[in-house]
């Protein structure tokens, strides 16, 4: 007989807390990273460490915790079974985030909290604000988008506190809500029987399958009217056009999979979610990624 492990931190436990799917909410770390006007590495290891090796994998290992999936959740395509261990582990893991925050700033360490909190809330069933559609979309979009990259430029900055908050932070913050806004109902739009069994009415449900890639593309279309806005600000429209060209992958692969599940529903599946997510990520990722580095070789 199979001797079960007692250490809290057991390979199911790992699974839940999807630490790879943190690469898909990297973008908004990215974007701080690429506009900050500079750039203090202790702190932005840290925070990057914080959000994306903390928070991000904790808010996921709770929400397995209540939801106990049996079906494909984002990143794990068979959910083991949850016990109590995992959420001891995301206890654990938020407190630890807490105390690192102090370290950046009580800003900072308190905007983690607050995102903690709400992450908390969507998840936890006496409450479970994920219930509701537009609810539960607005906090997504505004914590996962403004108030990540808030935390994120006070802490590559170096700044402890708001004083730096201006008309060009409020237009990224904005512009980080608008593509996580726009990119969280097409990954509920493979889960609308499950969740609706589970008591939970999505924004995608709410939307139908067309009206989930309509609504996607509107706030896409936004958020880049939006970067367009900024980098005139800047007198930089150069880096928009680079933003156009290395973004196109995410604007063909959408249109291909909104034209197969508009003639066949069957393809707003899971792997087609996760292929839209991949694609996202590494496109954002890349030019983000560039204008960080392009500050230091000026190749552009």
């Amino acid at each position: 007989m199979e001797k079960k492990s007692s250490f809290w931190l057991d390979k199911n436990t790992l699974l839940h807390l999807r630490f790879s799917f943190s690469f898909f909410l990297m973008p908004v770390f990215m974007f701080a990273l690429g506009t900050a006007e500079s750039i203090y590495w202790p702190g932005t290891l840290l925070s990057f460490f914080i959000l994306h090796f903390l928070v991000f994998p904790s808010s996921n290992g709770y929400n397995s915790y209540h939801d106990k999936d049996t079906s494909s959740i984002g990143m794990l395509k068979n959910p083991p079974p949850v016990s109590s261990k995992l959420f001891y582990a995301t206890l654990f893991m938020d407190f630890l985030a807490i105390g690192l925050g102090l370290w950046i700033s009580i800003w900072f360490s308190l905007l983690v909290f607050l995102f903690i909190l709400v992450s908390r809330a969507y998840s936890y069933r006496p409450i479970r604000l994920k219930r509701y559609p537009i609810i539960s979309f607005l906090l997504v979009a505004l914590f996962q988008g403004a108030a990540v990259y808030l935390s994120s430029l006070m802490a590559i900055s170096n700044i402890p506190d708001l004083l730096f908050f201006n008309y060009e932070t409020a237009t990224c913050m904005a512009i980080s809500s608008l593509f996580i806004g726009s990119i969280y109902p097409l990954t509920q739009i493979y889960q609308h029987q499950s969740d609706k069994a589970d008591g939970v009415t999505t924004i995608s449900y709410k939307l139908g399958y067309t009206g989930t890639f309509l609504f996607s593309a509107l706030l896409f279309i936004s958020a880049t009217f939006l970067v367009y806005k900024y980098f005139s600000l800047q007198n930089q429209v150069k880096y928009f056009q680079l933003f156009v060209i290395i973004t196109l992958p995410i604007i063909i692969w959408f249109l291909v999979w909104f034209y197969k599940v508009f003639k066949n529903t069957s393809q707003a599946n899971y792997s087609n979610t996760m292929y839209m997510n991949l694609i996202t990520s590494i496109c954002m990722n890349v030019f983000f990624l560039f204008l960080t580095l392009n500050r230091y070789g000026n190749w552009y």
